[in-house]
């Protein structure tokens, strides 16, 4: 019987992170040459061993946790060291510090016994430079032969790839047996209540990566935040800090930041995930927008080609050093891969709701090209058959099977289990289509570039096909299905991508609620947070990756519908779902977990391949921020409306600092539900209601410095 290759499980290990390097290791502080285990630069694991020994033998773990956004501490015992008795009087601990391609560790040896202490402190060192996909394969590799270099220090290269470890004053041992487990080693002497700190760094040369580290600092405002609900303030301070340790830039254009999605899979660029990270950000400022757009636009498809899934006018998927390839899953992927059918209409989504939040008009202009790109693509290329539809298809044999968001080939299920057979027409796809219709109308018109009319007769037609095509009967009612598939049938299971259609302008108020309601139910949100899949589909499986797992960015993105479009319990719920989650995750949500009702154990499953730190699930705790204190700018418009979710359920809230054309606001909601905003600029005017698409001279310069309040009058 030939075995099985497993991907490695992830949940229990611990991550440090500068993008582009990370450190995964388990939570003793140990590097193991096993499953995931190593530090990864760009695509490539760096090193896949760093074991630390006292006299020969593992410190007994005690504890870890975070040091900042890019370090992480690790306490361990020596307790064959020492004075006798039963408290322990040696203790190692283990300080792990990230920097773009590199790192450092201090191990801080202190005693408080009464007696000196002698020991030998050491650090069993590995390399094997394997490719990301190798690993996640579950792939074994064989560990490269180091080489001595210089005092203290081992060093391996292949594949153009540098690797060097220096131990400061340390002895390193790499001849014979050793040459594949190279050895640093330290003697240490400690007088009676000493200590001593050991260091040793790793540096990565590595000229073929295609991400590298920006230039410059963070790119987005840090609030200051105070609630009632104190998940909320652990949950955002501990994703601000990982969202700063995943920004990247391409290689030859460091001043365009953007997010990478997520460790270690998708340490790079993508797409969708990019995007979405930044439209969540846009409370926090619009540069991160405006250097995510720039980057997606350079390398926005120009011609036809379904060996990677270009075409004229299409967002890219992901960028890679190489070819990712998963052989048993019958996956090759080139190195710039565009099978995606929804970063295009995302793109625009984001360029427009940056433009709203105060992009400045010198921005948006050079990105007007390509808006008209991405908008040429929706019409003449997104819909293969003409029925109105985006739909999508792999043609290559090799590209991901499913191209929306839930990206797995089992993820199109009916409501009996049967997999859909492409080409498949996504029903949140469909919403983003709809949305970026519109959105780009109010784009052109609004810079004076025809087209505006067109587009917005193309989202007509649109909505007036979908309505016609995705309403089916379901066990609670009317539902939008999933998906049409090859043969226009209503693929009729029950999701949580119908919540991606609020907001977008796709469904009438009516429709809306009556989602809204779906979207409460025990079926989908009976667990921590929003299943992907309702209990009753018969493909439901809490720990399937796409069909009953809960994923922390798709509940975030609903939950923010629900909340601008007034249903208020629906939003109030998913959010104590995931505020929950994020407690009992130590305050940093990973990609996904287990969609199992709340009365199992009392917390959520983890899914034991979940990445984190993971981009959009970090940026979720600035959505569910700026849901809680209800802040959505218009400011091209001139207007700015303030509905908060925060109050007599989800308690107060104060966000300070946060950014509506580039001018720090404050917004106050009190436990009433009772909101203040402060600092708005002179141009914006509060209004208690939704205003009208607005096309008015984006050219506005705002001045900062009114205070608005709602239900308090206004003061000036």
């Amino acid at each position: 019987m030939t075995e099985r290759r497993l991907q490695p499980l992830l949940h229990d290990l611990v991550g440090v992170v500068h993008a582009p390097t990370s450190a995964l290791g388990d939570a003793a502080g140990q590097i193991r040459p096993a499953g995931v285990q190593g530090v990864f630069h760009a695509d490539a694991r760096v090193l896949s061993r760093a074991e630390l020994r006292v006299d020969d033998r593992e410190p007994e773990a005690l504890t870890r946790g975070p040091v900042g956004p890019h370090a992480a501490r690790f306490v361990g015992l020596t307790r064959w060291l020492g004075d006798p008795g039963a408290d322990p009087t040696v203790r190692v601990d283990r300080v792990r510090r990230l920097e773009p391609g590199g790192l450092t560790e201090e191990l801080h040896v202190v005693s408080t016994a009464a007696a000196p202490v002698r020991a030998t402190v050491s650090v069993d060192l590995g390399c094997d430079l394997a490719p990301i996909e190798m690993v996640k394969s579950g792939d074994t590799t064989e560990p490269l032969p180091a080489k001595t270099t210089g005092a203290g220090q081992v060093t391996w290269a292949a594949d153009g790839i540098t690797v060097i470890v220096t131990g400061e004053e340390a002895a390193a041992d790499a001849d014979g047996d050793r040459a594949h487990s190279p050895r640093l080693s330290w003697p240490v002497e400690l007088p009676p209540r000493g200590s001593v700190t050991l260091r040793w760094r790793l540096a990565v040369d590595d000229p073929r990566a295609v991400v590298v580290a920006p230039a410059a600092a963070p790119t987005w405002a840090r609030p200051e935040v105070t609630a009632d609900d104190r998940r909320l303030v652990r949950f955002l301070d501990r994703s601000l800090d990982d969202l700063h340790t995943l920004r990247l830039a391409e290689a030859g254009h460091p001043g365009d930041v953007f997010l990478g999605a997520g460790v270690p899979w998708f340490l790079t660029l993508f797409g969708r995930d990019s995007l979405w990270a930044a439209r969540m950000l846009l409370p926090l400022g619009t540069e991160l927008a405006a250097g995510t757009l720039r980057v997606l636009a350079r390398r926005q498809g120009r011609r036809v080609d379904p060996a990677t899934g270009e075409a004229p006018g299409k967002i890219l998927h992901e960028l890679r050093r190489g070819e990712f390839a998963l052989p048993q899953h019958g996956l090759r992927l080139p190195p710039a891969y565009y099978g995606t059918v929804d970063a295009t209409p995302l793109w625009v989504a984001l360029l427009h709701d940056a433009w709203r939040w105060g992009l400045p008009a010198e921005q948006v202009e050079p990105l007007l090209p390509h808006l008209e790109a991405a908008l040429g693509w929706l019409g003449e290329h997104a819909d293969a058959d003409g029925d109105g539809l985006v739909e999508y298809v792999d043609t290559s044999g090799r590209g991901l099977s499913n191209q929306g968001w839930k990206d797995s080939g089992d993820s199109i299920r009916f409501r009996d289990g049967r997999l859909a057979q492409a080409p498949i027409v996504l029903a949140e796809v469909q919403g983003y289509a709809y949305e970026a219709a519109v959105a780009g109308a109010a784009l052109l018109d609004a810079f004076g570039r025809p087209g505006g009319d067109r587009w917005r007769e193309h989202a007509a037609r649109l909505a007036e096909r979908f309505r016609a095509a995705f309403w089916v009967d379901g066990p609670y009612g009317p539902q939008p299905a999933l998906a049409l598939d090859r043969d226009k049938r209503p693929v009729d299971s029950l999701t949580s991508n119908i919540g991606h259609l609020l907001g977008t302008g796709l469904l009438t108020d009516d429709e809306s609620a009556q989602v809204a309601r779906l979207l409460a139910t025990e079926a989908l949100a009976g667990g921590f947070g929003l299943r992907t899949m309702s209990t009753d589909d018969a493909g439901y499986s809490p720990l399937s990756y796409h069909c009953g797992s809960i994923w922390t960015h798709d509940t975030a993105i609903v939950l923010a519908g629900l909340a601008r479009g007034g249903h208020r319990e629906a939003a109030l719920g998913l959010a104590d779902g995931l505020l929950a989650a994020a407690d009992a995750f130590d305050h940093r949500l990973p990609e996904l977990y287990a969609g199992d009702d709340r009365a199992l154990i009392g917390r959520p499953v983890p899914y034991p391949a979940a990445c984190k730190p993971q981009a959009w699930s970090a940026a979720a705790s600035v959505l569910l921020l700026q849901a809680g204190v209800g802040l959505y700018p218009d400011v091209p418009g001139g207007v700015i409306r303030l509905d908060p979710l925060a109050g007599p359920k989800l308690g107060a809230l104060t966000a300070r600092g946060l950014q509506v054309a580039g001018s720090p606001v404050d917004v106050t909601v009190d436990a009433t539900g009772a909101a203040r905003v402060t600092g708005l600029p002179t141009a914006l005017t509060l209004t208690p209601t939704v205003p009208a698409p607005a096309v008015p001279s984006p050219r506005r310069a705002p001045e900062a410095g009114v205070d608005h309040g709602v239900g308090g009058g206004i003061d000036r």
